[in-house]
């Protein structure tokens, strides 16, 4: 099996940079963060965690409300965005990263349709916290990392909140008008009760690129263009003695109006894919999620800390009807040039128990320990004929854990811990589509387990400088719905195929840190491999199918941000990743990862400014960098032309609230998408945004 570097040595190496540090001793507040499962001093941790505050949520969502365009603009090792409702082929380090709300997951891994990235309006976020790099901390599916979206709390006292946005473009202010509202109560009562209550609203317009054109419509896989949204959101919770129950629903449903027919462009000559308006057959585009979450917390419970939470989420995503008939879905039964559309179908329960206790024994010990369970239950219809497309099939999932922290050493602070994934997964008998020859696949109750183990640790040399290392271990299943919808031989067993095996992911990483009162700078380097990992690979009906291959990963992250007066911050972000697979199942990686596996390098630079006490401004450009991808024999298979755009976003105190004033794409520049020039497809030829206007007024009262 490929191993990386045991964290030991990687200490060793930290160890010896703190001799170059020269700096001045300032102390620096303390970031606490909860994506480790219990609140830590961000200086004990020993990973990369970027935690996007209220302000720079606030920020970047004044230019745009893409959740992954804001991830991508503060995360660079994060991929662009497609800009589209679907999210396939958005990686954090070149793996899929688990999504959550409050802990609840959002990411579907037995059947990744590619939509967990619009759940829930980001309106009530409040801020996001992103653990990156392969870890087992919340479970299955966080291979490249975790992104926490944390919603909104209630105020101490009686609080109202309207917002109104729109945005639009000057070549059509009609057709690209986007219009957004929301209203928000929020009250704390007896001091022992508190709520906040929202409903949000969205109608969103068409795009055109940076020479005019309207942006081709991708009418199957989901468009947040041309689409309609409403966000429900409550939270409750009471307070006793040292005690709280809480109580988080939110509904977020969003739609494509089916008002604009994609007509496909042409790569051969660099034509894009574009829009006209017309009636679709079939329903929109459309993701309808709900996710309920119960928790209840005890500060002393027998000398611990105990967290338990509730969850559950019913999740359906449903695709678009392709203009043409796709092949995949014809069957003689319903006679030539079928038209069909898929449902995505997922409900989880689950239940997270975590016991903190610190000072174990009154020795310089903490730990952190407990049991998480869920059952996930997944299946893919084709909705206008009733067939299966993917089988339900029920996941089963308990994992005990142990995580420690051991701080008897000055400065020095290490962690390790354990977690044993036991898994079940059910499936009956089923038969496949037509055109993957309608096989009988005899169904089964395949049962995985795992050991998995995380060591790290982080030394704060001076108040200025640390070091972190650590290695840890992440289990998902891979997409099982793609695997077994496209079974096309006889005689197949779900019990005995091997392509159902989970995915191991082995990480590593090594880090450096800088703070002063001016300046705060990190540069990370990581590794990530999988001796039975996952690619997708495009066919040629447009659909994904899932390879099985061994994968290695490793890339470099820096990010610098200098306070150069009391007015003026300038920031810098850059990342850089290199992704290899194994064609030809040999055991060595050979060929280079494409764009839908893995992150183009970035630079992100910004500089924000205030002008006075009432008006600050921003502007940021984000660089993407050519990339080619070699085959094996190292044939270019495959080239990405980067483009650089820049954002100006400007906030104003004003009647009694803050009005926002916003440019995406300052320049207009003309570009095709990091994923349609990596996946190189007529119909999904699709141009980035070109420059856009966006207003907004926000008030508290």
């Amino acid at each position: 099996m490929y191993r990386f570097a045991r964290p030991a040595p990687l200490l060793v190496a930290c160890a010896l940079l703190p001799n170059l540090a020269v700096a001045a001793e300032n102390t620096v507040e303390e970031v606490f963060v909860s994506a480790s499962r219990t609140e830590r001093p961000l200086s004990t941790i020993p990973n990369t965690v970027t935690v996007i505050s209220p302000a720079e949520l606030e920020q970047q969502l004044s230019i745009q409300d893409d959740l992954s365009t804001v991830l991508g603009n503060l995360i660079p090792g994060f991929s662009p965005s497609r800009q589209k409702m679907t999210n396939a082929g958005e990686t954090l380090r070149g793996r899929k990263p688990l999504y959550m709300i409050d802990g609840v997951p959002q990411s579907n891994p037995l059947r990744d349709g590619g939509r967990e990235g619009n759940t829930i309006d980001p309106v009530v976020i409040e801020r996001v916290e992103v653990l990156h790099g392969a870890n087992a901390i919340h479970g299955l599916g966080a291979a490249g990392g975790v992104i926490n979206l944390i919603t909104r709390k209630p105020a101490d006292k009686l609080e109202q909140g309207i917002r109104f946005s729109t945005g639009f473009q000057t070549e059509d202010a009609g057709e690209s008008a986007d219009y957004a509202m929301s209203y928000s109560l929020s009250n704390r009562f007896d001091n022992d009760v508190d709520l906040i209550a929202s409903i949000s609203l969205r109608d969103m317009g068409v795009a055109y690129d940076g020479k005019g054109q309207i942006i081709g419509a991708d009418n199957t896989q989901g468009d947040t263009m041309d689409s309609k949204s409403v966000n429900g959101f409550v939270k409750t919770g009471f307070d006793w003695d040292d005690q709280r129950i809480e109580l988080m629903l939110n509904r977020y449903d969003i739609e494509n109006k089916n008002n604009w027919i994609s007509v496909p462009g042409k790569v051969s000559t660099q034509t894009p894919s574009s829009a006209v308006k017309g009636d679709i057959t079939g329903e929109g585009a459309r993701n309808e999620v709900t996710a309920i979450s119960v928790n209840y917390t005890n500060d002393e419970f027998f000398g611990h800390k105990l967290r338990v939470q509730g969850f559950s989420q019913d999740f359906a995503a449903t695709y678009g009807a392709e203009a043409v008939p796709l092949a995949t879905f014809q069957d003689p039964k319903y006679g030539p040039n079928l038209i069909d559309q898929s449902q995505n179908n997922s409900e989880k329960v689950g239940a997270k128990i975590t016991l903190v206790k610190d000072q174990l024994a009154n020795l310089p010990v903490n730990i952190v320990y407990g049991v998480d369970l869920i059952k996930d239950k997944t299946w893919q219809e084709l909705i206008q004929t009733g067939r299966a497309w993917v089988p339900p099939s029920e996941y089963e999932n308990t994992a005990p854990y142990l995580q420690a922290e051991f701080t008897g050493i000055d400065k020095l602070t290490l962690t390790s811990g354990v977690r044993y994934e036991k898994s079940k997964l059910k499936v009956d008998d089923f038969t496949t589509l037509a055109s993957y020859g309608s096989r009988v696949v005899e169904g089964g109750s395949p049962e995985f387990s795992e050991t998995l183990y995380n060591y790290g640790g982080t030394y704060q040399a001076t108040e200025s400088w640390r070091v972190f290392a650590n290695y840890a271990e992440a289990f998902s299943m891979p997409d099982v719905g793609r695997v077994l919808r496209a079974i096309n031989r006889p005689n197949q067993s779900v019990e005995s195929f091997l392509d159902l095996k989970p995915i191991l992911t082995e990480s590593s990483e090594l880090g450096v840190e800088f703070k002063t009162g001016d300046i705060t700078a990190q540069l990370s380097y990581y590794e990530s491999g999988s001796d039975f990992g996952e690619r997708l690979e495009r066919d040629a009906d447009g659909i994904y199918t899932v390879q099985r291959e061994k994968t290695n990963i490793d890339g470099i992250e820096f990010t610098l941000s200098w306070a150069a007066t009391d007015l003026d911050l300038f920031g810098l972000r850059y990342a850089e990743a290199t992704g290899r697979y194994d064609s030809n199942k040999d055991g060595r990686v050979d060929s280079d990862l494409g764009g839908t596996n893995i992150s183009p390098d970035r630079l992100n630079l910004s500089w924000d400014r205030s002008w006075s006490n009432t008006i600050d401004t921003r502007l940021q450009a984000n660089y993407l960098f050519d990339r080619d991808v070699k085959n094996s024999s190292g044939v270019i298979t495959n080239s990405f032309d980067g483009y650089t755009t820049y954002d100006l976003s400007a906030t104003i105190a004003a009647f009694d609230g803050t009005v926002s004033l916003a440019i995406q794409n300052l320049t207009d520049e003309y570009y095709f998408t990091y994923y349609s020039q990596s996946s190189p497809n007529d119909i999904r030829n699709f141009t980035g945004v070109g420059r856009s206007v966006n207003l907004g007024y926000a008030r508290t009262f």
